[in-house]
């Protein structure tokens, strides 16, 4: 039950702007969202928008569902920033002091 409690959704929904601009993100994902927030404002809906409460469950099923799909996505983002890559600040360092090791290279 902790994907529904408000908090944690409009968290995933401040994540979004962080996750559109990660260019490491698949494009899919961010297609996606894009389609969500189109289908908003586009004036063809399943549920006609006239009729009340119902007009607006449509586009609510489906921010449900585009946010709890992403979910594990959008949970990177929480803080506001995309995650670090140290791959390249930390490439052939030692972390290890007073050890000796051997990295041997098997060839197949």
């Amino acid at each position: 039950m902790g994907f529904l409690k408000f908090r944690v959704i409009f968290k995933r929904i401040k994540a979004i702007r962080f996750m559109m601009k990660d260019k490491s993100v698949a494009w899919w994902k961010k297609g996606l969202i894009i389609f969500g927030i189109a289908y908003l404002f586009l004036p063809i809906d399943l549920i006609p928008p006239f009729i009340p409460v119902l007009g607006i469950l449509d586009d609510l099923l489906l921010w449900i569902f585009i946010l709890w799909f992403l979910q594990k996505e959008l949970d990177k983002y929480w803080y506001g920033e995309s995650p670090k890559d140290y791959s390249q600040k930390f490439s052939g360092k030692n972390f290890v002091d007073d050890v000796e090791y051997d990295v041997n290279k098997e060839e197949n």
